[in-house]
């Protein structure tokens, strides 16, 4: 059981329980079946829980019939079940990952939830990565007093990884902001000289 895992697996034990559900929970951590996984997913009534719990080990199985419910939690008000759907996500290896990380993270309705969304999108390294961390900077950017400031980081900080030449701009742009300076500062050193 690796670590991510064992943190979900004790976050949710407190949620079933406090639902009188522990037999329930109990055997969903325990079961091998994929269908049974499945299932959970399809049938329902589920509970949040385990919808979750399945989603996630179906992930981590790479079995993509996990995909729209872990897509479902990424964009969660909730930031644990974003980062462990981000987790499975990364792991599950669909395509469609990376386009729908992007969507969400460029949503401007969906703003607040944006941060997993953004660091997913620097850990997949996908074709949509760099234009959709750039958009999402450039947005916030916009306006001096956007309080979405930790997103703009996470952009920042993800552009840096990918080494993009095409971010320099908008990294030039938010190392004039306080808040992003060390984070676009970094990510410029990280994309190193521009070329003649």
């Amino acid at each position: 059981m690796d670590e991510e895992f064992r943190s979900l697996v004790y976050r949710l034990r407190d949620e079933a329980e406090g639902s009188g559900a522990s037999d329930a929970y109990e055997r969903l951590v325990a079961v091998d079946d994929p269908e049974e996984l499945a299932a959970v997913l399809t049938r329902g009534g589920q509970p949040l829980w385990a919808r979750e719990l399945a989603a996630f080990r179906l992930g981590l199985a790479g079995d993509r019939r996990a995909f729209e419910a872990l897509v479902l939690l990424l964009n969660h008000r909730d930031p644990e079940r974003c980062v462990s759907a981000a987790y499975a996500l990364a792991r599950l290896g669909d395509p469609r990952t990376a386009r729908a990380a992007a969507a969400l993270a460029t949503n401007e309705l969906r703003v607040a939830y944006a941060l997993t969304p953004v660091r997913l999108l620097a850990r997949l390294r996908a074709p949509e990565s760099v234009p959709a961390l750039v958009t999402v900077l450039e947005r916030r950017l916009a306006d001096p007093a956007d309080p979405y400031w930790r997103v703009a980081v996470a952009c920042a900080e993800g552009l840096g990884a990918l080494g993009d030449a095409r971010a320099r701009p908008v990294l030039e742009a938010a190392r004039l902001r306080p808040r992003l300076a060390p984070a676009a500062t970094e990510a410029l050193t990280r994309l190193g000289r521009p070329g003649p």
